[in-house]
């Protein structure tokens, strides 16, 4: 579901070099999975019942690691921040997203996503006094411009309400962007892990007030759709981030920011494999110039941008 920027205490073992790369194809195949999942599960759960089960078991998984590392200690001001990231982007964000993917294609929930890069840039330059640069002003520009022609893909590709879809998975981009602005001093102080797990905690407790749906279709669901639930909590949101955690602690940020624009084509290529849909012609064209804009705004010098990638 969902990573966070892990700190990057330093290491003095030195793996293998196919084992961080092996970490890497891990991660992106299971937030790849996580798009493709959730919109196979859009007819058997509503958006709220399916948030709470992934979180739910995402928090119980990343608790186990958490708490073998020890408790974890934030400041009242920390807890502020922690339960805002809860609420927005375990909370908000995957409600969003699973509404979303009800109404537009895997795919192209997945393009609209990666556009997250480029709002945390711009919101890094707001409020954490990062430069606004030439790149980020002309990235910013691409990537709404392809954000506009895959609405306008969605809008002729035969459904009244994708349009709504695309608003939805911006919604989940955006929240997204605001969270991570908000983790990057707690993850300075505490261990990301922790932080994680506390925010993945948060979120399942405000998702709670969907308890009663989520115990309703799950009794009226087949025995493999509930285990596409565990999936995601355990796998996409729980194992991907260990993974790409490790990861970054072995690769620059950089370069394992840009093996995320690999995301989409893999979502793409699962959601044409296992759901038979693949993105309208014109969101091809609106994605491949939006994740051009996400380039663009990465570009040097750097900026928070560069540290975190989007997650499923």
């Amino acid at each position: 579901m969902s990573t966070t920027i892990p700190a990057t205490e330093p290491d003095t073992s030195t793996p293998p070099t196919w084992l961080p790369l092996a970490a890497v194809g891990i991660t992106l195949v299971f937030w790849a999975s996580a798009f493709v999942a959730i919109r196979h599960l859009g007819e058997d759960f509503s958006p709220g019942a399916l948030s709470l089960g992934r979180l739910l078991v995402g928090a119980t998984c990343l608790g186990v690691v958490a708490l073998s590392r020890g408790l974890p200690r934030p400041t009242g001001r920390e807890w502020v921040s922690i339960v805002t990231i809860g609420v927005l982007w375990f909370g908000v964000y995957n409600v969003a997203l699973n509404a979303g993917e009800r109404r537009v294609d895997a795919g192209t929930a997945a393009m609209l996503i990666q556009i997250s890069p480029v709002l945390i840039a711009l919101l890094a330059a707001v409020f954490l006094h990062e430069r606004f640069t030439l790149y980020l002003g002309i990235g910013l520009a691409l990537a709404f411009g392809g954000v506009g022609l895959i609405s306008l893909g969605s809008a002729g590709n035969g459904h009244d309400n994708d349009v709504l879809g695309v608003v939805l998975c911006l919604v989940s981009a955006v929240v997204y962007s605001v969270s991570l602005i908000l983790q990057k001093p707690l993850v300075a102080r505490l261990p990301a892990i922790h932080v994680t797990w506390l925010a993945c905690t948060v979120g399942a407790v405000v998702c709670l007030p969907f308890l009663g749906d989520l115990v309703d279709q799950a009794r009226d669901a087949s025995a493999s759709s509930i285990w596409w639930v565990v999936y995601l909590g355990v796998f996409p949101t729980a194992l991907a981030f260990t993974t790409y955690a490790f990861a970054l602690r072995h690769m620059s940020a950089s370069s394992l920011g840009v093996t995320t624009y690999l995301v989409p084509p893999i979502t793409i290529v699962m959601g044409i494999v296992f759901l038979g849909e693949a993105p309208p012609a014109m969101a091809y064209v609106g994605g491949a110039l939006a994740l051009v804009g996400v380039a663009v705004a990465r570009r040097k010098p750097r900026t928070i941008a560069e540290e975190v990638s989007p997650p499923a």
